[in-house]
């Protein structure tokens, strides 16, 4: 079977065993913004699938696929894309460059003329975004020195080795950073163009499509539901695991470090070293981060001022649990009921 990716993402039998943007089949006269997908050997199909339908869906946007050499681009599981022009043959301005991910990422990122080609589109495109490990691209490119930024959960550690200059956040969905949006893995690249049809043609438009695609305008929870570190959660000594259990169930308690290790019967050193050996992270961002999660289900089921839920979370003050957000999760709390509340 042949599938070709339209303009306006819709598949359609070929016969060449190949997927491809094209452009002769244009959706309407609306299709203003000019989308590059940015596609190498070892891509994962649903990367560049995935948001090409949500943009297809949603209309107003001319959709291309460019490879370094042009033509058949191998994927790691699934069918092979065909990208309809080369990198170099790109010109022009680009509103948004969508940079894709996949196992290939990381031989990629060591290709210096793909990452310069990266760089030059990037120089010409309003917005500059990436979907699961092709954040590891726009790193290598220097694109996200300074910047905030997520990739798929289990190329985190590897991100924040190779790139110190770029935060890496391992928990949210996806990180918008000025003009630069992130997503962390596979699906979340269809959460992230989403996001980016709200931006463009705002939340009506966001929820028609989410309702098409049987999709969250902005799914609840953040990637850590499916990481290695929440794995190492349940993996723990008895005795962490435990006391995981009671910060859940006690997030306004004292859950200060000397408190934690007191109810473990160990030093606040060992504690702490301890924690972080099984966990994966420091007992402090542990307590925020299940902070932030009651948070979320009181903004997502409740209509609980925000200065109550901050101080049944435990964050104290409603200044303390915005700032917390806004650092993990990009929106204040008011701006996430809001936005949970029109997908709900």
């Amino acid at each position: 079977m042949v599938i070709y990716l339209s303009s306006d993402g819709r598949g359609r039998n070929r016969g060449d065993n190949v997927i491809a943007a094209n452009p002769q089949f244009p959706q309407n006269a609306r299709m203003t913004r000019r989308v590059v997908f940015v596609a190498y050997h070892g891509i994962t199909a649903l990367d560049l699938v995935g948001p090409h339908e949500v943009l297809g869906a949603a209309g107003g946007y001319e959709l291309e696929i460019a490879a370094a050499a042009g033509g058949l681009v191998r994927t790691t599981r699934g069918p092979n894309l065909a990208a309809t022009r080369t990198l170099a043959s790109v010109r022009g301005d680009i509103d948004t460059l969508v940079v894709v991910g996949g196992e290939g990422a990381f031989d990629a990122a060591k290709d210096n003329g793909l990452v310069k080609s990266v760089a030059r589109l990037a120089a010409r495109s309003r917005r500059i975004t990436s979907v699961c490990t092709g954040s590891i691209i726009l790193a290598a490119a220097g694109l996200l020195d300074g910047k905030r930024a997520t990739t798929h959960w289990n190329a985190c550690d590897y991100m924040t080795k190779r790139f110190p200059n770029v935060t890496v956040e391992p928990d949210p969905i996806f990180v918008r950073d000025g003009n630069l949006w992130t997503s962390a893995g596979v699906t979340a690249g269809m959460d992230l163009a989403l996001a980016l049809v709200g931006a463009d043609h705002g939340r009506d438009v966001a929820l028609r499509v989410a309702r098409q695609l049987v999709m969250y305008v902005q799914r609840p929870g953040g990637q850590a539901q499916f990481s290695a570190q929440l794995a190492a959660q349940n993996a723990g000594p008895d005795p962490l695991r435990a006391l995981q259990a009671w910060i859940a169930e006690h997030p306004d308690e004292d859950c200060s470090v000397d408190a934690l290790a007191a109810r473990v019967a160990m030093s606040a050193r060992n504690f702490a070293r301890v924690f972080r050996a099984e966990v994966g992270c420091s007992p402090a961002a542990y307590v925020v981060r299940v902070r932030i999660e009651v948070a979320r289900r009181l903004l997502e089921t409740t209509s609980l001022p925000v200065e109550e839920i901050a101080g049944t979370a435990g964050f104290g003050t409603a200044e303390t649990m915005r700032r917390a957000f806004v650092r993990r999760i990009g929106a204040s709390p008011s701006e996430y009921r809001d936005h949970f509340r029109l997908s709900a």
